[in-house]
């Protein structure tokens, strides 16, 4: 009978590895996870061998002839690897062979960090190696999410499943970005706008009435003058303007190197009016998410915690997952470190502590997901709502506060020829 050499995880996170005899691959997965094991990793004793010698003596060949996965700048766009997904997930539905899909799929891909990304993976599996095994060593275009997700699918005989709900995670993502881009081209587009005037003015105008006002030796009033040295300032330092956003924005992320700034900036973010609220529903609505993907598609709850943290990206939301991880390794249940967080309301901890109840967490997290998203939907709504009418106002102040300040000293040397 067959020796199979595997690597699993226990219920705690525990890493495994031992043998078992059966007289399948199959049937060895299935006697593992009878025993409470989460398989990450199977090979049959001595194939494995056999396999590597076999890669090493085509290597030389396979290097001359693809140069070892190729050379790319950047990593894959998100858009990209979303539409990758959803073409894998059909071939594989399909019924094709993974190494012919990703033939495939290489073939139709634009030169760039994806099809270089793909070459090094067909190399890796054409040597013996695991589609997820391939795809860890391609970080550039494949995360830890994505790997976790398809070493599960492959552990689990049903790597068409994980694909495709991998696909429809990534879909979700993207509509919900769409949604959040699409609402604020409009805002962005007035303010820039609106900039470009005021700085017209400040710039060319301003300067012309002062000259005016020079010649005829008019007392200028206070807002007057202000204006003018305002618009002093603009023609010397106008460099300036676009320069403090952006120091500004490279200032924020130096902070943010550091663990600690990181965690200031991101509690600071979440405490924003309306935008704050925001940030945090739309964390929360990814993690859940992406908590509920992999506990659906087989990935121990601890792990599943850790990669949901890291894909959080918020520092807040990192050290509250991290509380909940330890929380959970001790004994406890989800729902009671989740509470002690104060990250989310008390729907999301009832609804996460039912779906511990009736074994259903992955449903009750995607439940929580849609009711989040929906609401980033209508938040994001009401803030451009908003902006359009907060934004008219502002402009009118501004050029009404032009208007005033260039007309009295206009009004009183038309007064005092007369």
């Amino acid at each position: 009978m067959p020796t199979f050499q595997y690597e699993a995880m226990d219920n705690t996170g525990l890493e495994i590895k031992d043998t078992i005899e059966a007289e399948s691959e199959q049937e060895a997965q299935t006697l593992i996870r009878e025993k409470g094991f989460f398989v990450t990793k199977i090979s049959e004793k001595g194939r494995r061998k056999k396999q590597a010698t076999k890669g090493d003596a085509k290597a030389p060949a396979k290097a001359k002839k693809k140069g070892g996965g190729g050379f790319s700048i950047g990593g894959v766009r998100p858009k990209q690897l979303t539409t990758f997904t959803r073409q894998l997930s059909t071939l594989q539905d399909a019924g094709l062979p993974i190494l012919r899909s990703l033939r495939i799929l290489e073939g139709q891909s634009k030169p760039g960090p994806l099809k270089s990304s793909l070459i090094g993976v067909i190399e890796d599996v054409e040597s013996g190696n695991t589609l997820s095994e391939a795809m860890a060593k391609q970080p550039k275009a494949f995360d830890n999410l994505y790997v976790n997700m398809v070493k599960a699918g492959e552990a689990g005989g049903a790597l068409e499943i994980i694909l495709q709900r991998l696909a429809e995670f990534k879909e979700r993502a993207q509509s919900l970005k769409r949604k959040v881009q699409g609402a604020m081209v409009y805002p962005v587009a007035v303010i820039t706008v609106a900039t470009c005037i005021v700085g017209f003015i400040m710039y060319w105008i301003i300067p012309k009435f002062k000259e005016i006002f020079e010649d005829f030796g008019v007392e200028l009033p206070g807002i007057t003058v202000f204006l003018i040295e305002t618009s002093d300032w603009v023609v010397n330092y106008w460099y300036l303007i676009p320069a403090i956003p952006i120091g500004l924005v490279l200032f924020i992320k130096i902070i943010k190197k550091n663990k600690t700034g990181a965690y200031i900036v991101d509690r600071v973010s979440l405490k924003i009016p309306v935008l704050g609220a925001i940030i945090s529903k739309a964390t929360v609505a990814r993690t859940c998410r992406t908590l509920g993907t992999l506990i659906s598609s087989g990935v121990p709850i601890l792990e599943a915690l850790s990669i949901a943290r890291d894909t959080s990206g918020n520092e807040v939301f990192r050290k509250a997952f991290d509380h909940i991880h330890a929380s959970i390794r001790e004994g406890e249940s989800m729902a009671v470190p989740l509470k002690e967080t104060r990250i989310v309301d008390d729907l999301v901890v009832n609804m996460v502590d039912v779906g511990e109840e009736t074994g259903a967490l992955d449903n009750m997290l995607y439940k929580v997901a849609d009711v989040y998203d929906e609401e980033v939907s209508v938040l994001i709504e009401g803030l451009v709502n908003l902006l359009e009418p907060l934004m008219v106002v502002v402009l009118g102040l501004i050029v009404g506060f032009i208007v005033i300040a260039l007309f009295m000293p206009l009004v009183k040397l038309l007064n005092e020829l007369s």
